[in-house]
């Protein structure tokens, strides 16, 4: 072999073993470790307000707690209400600073209109932006306040036929055509009055009315009451029209609350999936004023879920207000 040829073939032998060593010790070095998240140490809290004797004129106080090591600077608190209610000022900027361990508040006036009547969902939604503390920079918290009775159960709250027998099919009317779903065809699937539905990990109890009374709810922005807590609630219906969507809300005992758009697909001809939805039951036909029908076609049961924090009790659930979505029954889950 040529000095030249030696002395490329030593080259390349060192190379591989510098390589070698290289990845033996990457292989061992640690990865690199990830920065923890820290929950936020700044925590804010919004007084209750009278609603009931409106119009009047109330206040409110925001108070901002600093549970972080350093105080809190620069801090400024903002407040909004329910829409077209006024609140004022727009913002209060705090004196001085709070200290570790320590708590500013802030004072707003809101003029709250006479009350309606029926059940209604009051909101308010305070915002702090500050500098120094847990380095966050802001922190917010919404409380919601209710006033009246809101429904003992979602059956009593049912305003139409949307399942019927052949002998009672006179009274459907879940399109506001006089067309139903059979109550037959149903049964064939496992829904039947009173029968347990599975769906997204609830176990629901459908309406346990006869067929042809009322038993289903058109959503109007109504509210129902439900304890208990888990990780999403569980609403199973179907669409009229293919636009039946809407914001549902679910409200805790510390007047939080959590939201999500829910919807169905229409009853028949949509995609089974639209909206999010996922399917519980289809049959073929359905029940109209002249009898059972259009055997050709799927006619779909539907469920939605909102998620939920499981830490809390829920007190009420409000509907969308939407007129296409027929909400059968609901529940909690996980």
């Amino acid at each position: 072999m040529s000095p030249t040829r030696r002395t490329a073939a030593r080259s390349t032998a060192v190379l591989a073993a510098v390589l070698t060593l290289l990845t033996g010790l990457l292989a061992a070095a640690p990865a690199p470790a990830r920065a923890a998240v820290a929950e936020s140490a700044v925590t804010v809290s919004i007084g209750d307000v009278d609603l009931s004797d409106g119009p009047s004129i109330e206040q409110v106080v925001v108070t901002v707690a600093n549970g972080s090591d350093r105080p809190l600077r620069d801090v400024t608190v903002a407040l909004s209400g329910p829409r077209g209610w006024n609140l004022a000022p727009s913002s209060v900027t705090l004196r001085g600073r709070v200290r570790p361990g320590e708590s500013g508040t802030a004072t707003f006036t809101v003029l709250v209109p006479q009350a309606q009547p029926g059940f209604v969902v009051r909101s308010f939604t305070a915002t702090v932006r500050y500098t120094g503390g847990d380095g966050a920079g802001t922190a917010s918290a919404t409380v919601s306040q209710t006033l009246g009775e809101a429904a003992g159960s979602l059956a009593e709250l049912y305003d139409n036929v949307g399942v019927t027998s052949l002998a009672t099919r006179a009274a459907g009317n879940l399109d506001g055509g006089g067309n139903s779903l059979s109550g037959e065809r149903l049964a064939e699937v496992g829904i039947t009055p009173g029968a347990t539905v599975s769906a997204l990990g609830a176990q629901l109890t459908w309406p346990t009315g006869e067929l042809g009374t009322p038993d289903n709810v058109s959503a109007g922005g109504q509210a129902v009451s439900l304890s208990g807590s888990g990780e999403r609630l569980v609403v199973v219906g179907t669409g009229i029209g293919t636009s039946a969507t809407g914001t549902l809300r679910v409200i805790y005992t510390d007047g939080t609350s959590s939201s999500g758009t829910v919807g169905f697909p229409n009853w028949c001809c949509q995609a089974q999936d639209a909206h999010g939805a996922t399917l519980v039951a289809s049959v073929r036909g359905r029940n109209t004023p002249a009898g059972y029908a259009n055997a050709d076609y799927t006619y779909g049961v539907f469920a939605h879920s909102v998620e939920l924090d499981p830490a809390k009790e829920v007190q009420f659930v409000v509907l969308p207000s939407h007129s296409g979505i027929h909400v059968f029954t609901l529940g909690l889950a996980g």
